[in-house]
């Protein structure tokens, strides 16, 4: 039995209770606390006082072993300069005691942090490694400063030429950096990690999730390898979280897709595609429908074939899987919108998705609705990048940025997640950005074009119900009822009544996955 000042069920009609019933991992019933003591009997009763207890917190979009490689790697996140950023990876370097020919790998730095936000090149990469391969990803995961040697390795020259992929070049030499499917032919020839390396990275991004109270999360982009070992995990018991897997559209997958179908066991749903149709904001590599205002005759990029979209859609539709595809630039989110309407019937529960969704031209908002499509975003992209977002895009289309309040009005509901590592896993950051629309620092105080604002309830349905409704998991988690899952996090704030200062303090202090409590620091 579990109890608590207050606990919100986020079931239809939005009930409150105070206790909770548990049995074998499900919800078994839930109600007043005199009720269910009073009903039920238990070897454990779970009580938490003036706390408050919500649905296990979810992720809808991220990246949940690719943040689990990240812990192991150089973090840049924060470096306030390329230098700093080069000087850590070489202390990586050296703590780990890379051996020549190894590849150094780092991510998480961010241009627009740095006084004159310029994109820097590999010369410093490569007096730091001239033995070694090196790769600095940004924090996007869009772009990359590759050394000279990882440059050779790759057969990247003056000359290389990449669809849907860009190789800087300076006085026709290439300078390191590159974007896009550039960077996934980089990432396509680092071996790959060992099991037990990714066995590890799995199990502390979950110690992770959860301390923040994270139950479930979306990883998206998963290769079938990747899949077959969360399930090993899974089934040894080590790996507890819920696992939403959109596979990366590789013919195995999609082959067994076309002969299985979706697939959903108590930790595992497998119903999704993940695609890229554009790059990302910061690296300039989104595809707008018109010029970055701070960069003439530069649109982005589009790293999507129409016609592969079209092949992948028709798979996806035929075996009832959703297909999830990133869009960032307004002409990317196009392309898809598009592309979607060339498969999808009027009056289907499809739920295709468009992630990011950060440019959305006017025109093009009715459409989510008219197709049923689902707003998958995440309101911390704002808040990070409000301070050159309008640099991108020029006053006249700062209407179409971030638009997370008009999707909302549009589709009736809309999934909030994090993309981590892009942005940190904590959900509440998600919260905090959605309602209160300032950063970490509490900026700017009276909030960022709060006319694009959620209602506290909107952001708190985004990250539990509507998020498992993104996931076709409705019926198993999201909400506090009989039968479901008895998924939960306890807070020592009531994030709907609270006032704002004390939802900033917020902590966790207890999260359980089908009633068994994986963190507490009561």
């Amino acid at each position: 039995i579990v109890s608590a000042r207050r606990i919100y069920t986020m079931e239809p009609g939005f009930p409150q209770a105070e206790s909770l019933a548990v049995d074998q991992g499900r919800v078994v019933a839930v109600g007043g606390k005199a009720d269910i003591l009073g009903a039920y009997s238990a070897r454990e009763h779970l009580d938490f006082g003036s706390a408050t207890v919500y649905p296990g917190f979810m992720d809808p979009h991220c990246h949940f072993l690719g943040y689990g490689y990240v812990l192991q790697r150089a973090q840049l996140f924060g470096a306030a300069s390329w230098e700093e950023a080069v000087d850590r990876m070489a202390r990586y370097a050296e703590r780990e005691a890379l051996p020549p020919g190894t590849w150094v790998q780092g991510r998480g730095w961010d241009q627009n942090e740095w006084p004159g936000a310029a994109f820097p090149d590999s010369r410093l990469l490569d007096a730091a490694f001239p033995l070694n391969p090196a790769v600095a990803i940004r924090v996007d995961g869009h772009a990359a400063v590759v050394n000279a040697k990882a440059r050779e390795i790759a057969g990247i020259r003056e000359d290389t030429r990449i669809e849907g992929g860009e190789i800087r070049l300076s006085g026709g030499l290439p300078t390191g950096l590159i974007l896009d499917k550039a960077v996934d032919r980089i990432r396509a020839i680092i071996p790959r990690p060992d099991p037990q390396t990714s066995r590890k990275a799995l199990l502390k991004a979950q110690e992770n999730c959860f301390s923040v109270g994270l139950c479930s999360v979306s990883n998206a982009g998963t290769e079938a390898w990747e899949l077959g070992l969360m399930e090993d995990l899974q089934a040894e018991g080590a790996l507890s979280i819920g696992i939403y897997a959109m596979l990366m559209p590789s013919e195995e997958n999609l082959e067994r897709a076309g002969r299985s179908g979706p697939r959903a066991s108590e930790r595992m749903t497998v119903r999704s595609f993940k695609m890229f149709a554009d790059g990302a904001l910061g690296s300039r590599g989104a595809f707008l429908m018109e010029d970055y205002a701070d960069d003439p005759g530069n649109r982005g990029l589009v790293t999507l074939d129409p016609a592969e979209l079209d092949r992948v859609s028709s798979i996806a539709y035929a075996s009832g899987f959703q297909m999830n595809v990133h869009a960032i630039g307004d002409g990317a989110l196009r392309l898809v919108l598009d592309a979607y309407e060339r498969h999808l019937k009027p009056g289907e529960d499809r739920r295709w998705r468009v992630e990011h969704a950060q440019v959305v031209h006017p025109a093009d908002l009715a459409r989510f609705r008219s197709l049923g499509v689902v707003p998958s975003i995440q309101t911390t992209h704002a808040t990070s990048d409000m301070g050159w977002t309008e640099a991108r895009l020029g006053r006249s289309r700062m209407s179409r940025s971030h638009p997370y309040r008009d999707l909302l009005r549009t589709s009736g509901w809309l999934a909030n997640g994090s993309d981590f590592p892009i942005e940190k896993i904590d959900p509440l950051r998600g919260f905090r950005s959605a309602v209160f629309r300032k950063n970490d620092a509490r900026e700017p105080p009276s909030g960022y074009r709060m006319d694009q604002a959620l209602g506290r309830e909107e952001a708190l349905k985004a990250m539990t119900i509507w998020a498992a409704r993104a996931n076709f998991e409705e019926e198993s988690r999201g909400s506090l009822a009989p039968g479901k899952h008895a998924d939960f996090t306890i807070l020592d704030a009531d994030l709907l009544e609270d006032p704002e200062e004390m939802i900033w303090d917020a902590r966790v202090l207890a999260c359980a996955v089908l009633g068994s409590v994986r963190h507490r620091s009561l």
